[in-house]
């Protein structure tokens, strides 16, 4: 702990040297202590927990900036839509024309179609950018990319496996959209209801702390359910966080700064685990120009398929760039669809190297392009 805390620390040093975003700097910082340079760290059981752990807190603090009602618009899934599809369909034809296989080529489209809202909520937020219509544009299609992600997961591994069956598809689209349905409605109808009779009891005006423990009792059920219909569980504890965004509370008012500080801890630990857990070793000089060009279609695909929807639906030309961006790193989420796909033998260890880079890739270069040309100040 103490030397992922060191190296988090140091990611804030660089990031202030390069005036770059935290994020950028600490996941700087993880690749120079990881095995791709130095080797003082590696990705463990111990360091994936806490980054999990990070992950998790980190937005259910960005959930508890926005009710539910302001990102499950309908229009946000058309630019959820759009930005999977695109993607896909951008990763397979490419990992084809580098001659990868066809089990390669769509877990590699697979891939691109996922958003990890973590890194970008984070950025965002840093940059005083979360109130904004393209922010909240980017979090409600980024909660409908992540269900749609497991989709294409899915359908990709029956293809793959040669198992492939609508009813699964069917099965899973349900589990998912009824647990984000059934999420939101408790959330706004039951919980927040919950926590403010909470808030007038005899015990919370004592031990105001205790409103704290409970929040993020309820922020780990919400993990631990959403992981259970298969979906990441970063998007249970943000709609847990949304259940409280509008709680008007007296007393146990604190658990909102709780949440940050816990926040400021694990979230950095998550941010250097994904520099670790990447090992440029691995790569051959032949990979090299794929990743690059993997990386560009990446970002490229989704500032289409993402920024063009919201054009349409008349957002403004810098807007529509803002979504497309932030709809690009890949993050965590790409890294888990790869892991699958290695741990299943449906893909090889150089596919997966490529992947864990691109992901890497597509997580630095938005925010370096959001700090230093589209919200320089």
């Amino acid at each position: 702990m103490s030397l992922l805390l060191f190296v988090a620390l140091a990611g804030y040093q660089i990031a202030y040297r390069i005036n770059q975003s935290a994020v950028v700097g600490i996941i700087l910082a993880g690749i120079i202590v990881g095995p791709s340079l130095l080797g003082l760290v590696t990705y463990t059981d111990f360091v994936s927990s806490l980054a999990h752990l990070g992950a998790v807190v980190l937005l259910f603090t960005i959930g508890l900036e926005f009710e539910a009602k302001e990102i499950t618009k309908p229009r946000y899934f058309l630019i959820a839509l759009s930005g999977a599809v695109i993607p896909w369909f951008g990763g397979f034809y490419l990992a084809t024309l580098f001659h990868f296989d066809f089990n390669a080529s769509v877990f590699i489209g697979t891939a691109l179609t996922a958003t990890s809202i973590a890194i970008i909520a984070n950025v965002l937020k840093e940059m005083g950018k979360l109130q904004t219509l393209p922010a909240k544009a980017i979090i409600g299609a980024a909660v409908i990319d992540d269900i749609l992600a497991l989709l294409a997961l899915s359908a990709s591994e029956g293809i793959v496996s040669g198992t492939f069956s609508v009813g699964v598809i069917m099965a899973t689209t349900a589990k998912a959209v009824g647990f984000v349905g059934v999420g939101i409605l408790t959330g706004r109808v039951l919980l927040s209801r919950v926590i403010q009779k909470f808030d007038e009891t005899k015990l919370a005006i004592k031990y105001p702390e205790s409103i704290f423990i409970f929040t993020m009792m309820v922020a780990f059920l919400y993990a631990m359910m959403a992981e259970f219909v298969g979906l990441s569980a970063i998007v249970g504890s943000f709609l847990a966080g949304a259940s409280f965004a509008g709680a008007k509370l007296k007393h146990g008012h604190i658990f909102k700064e709780g949440a940050e500080y816990l926040q400021i801890i694990f979230a950095a630990i998550f941010f250097v685990s994904l520099g670790v857990i990447m090992d440029i070793r691995v790569v051959s000089p032949s990979l090299v120009w794929f990743i690059v060009a993997l990386s560009a279609v990446a970002i490229l695909t989704k500032v289409i398929g993402c920024g063009i929807p919201a054009k349409f639906q008349g957002m403004g030309l810098k807007d529509s760039l803002v979504i497309g961006l932030g709809m690009a790193p890949r993050g965590e989420v790409a890294m888990i669809i790869a892991l699958i796909g290695l741990n299943q033998g449906l893909i090889r260890q150089d596919t997966y190297a490529v992947l864990i880079l691109m992901s890497l890739l597509t997580t630095i270069i938005p925010p370096i392009i959001f700090r230093n040309w589209i919200f320089k100040r």
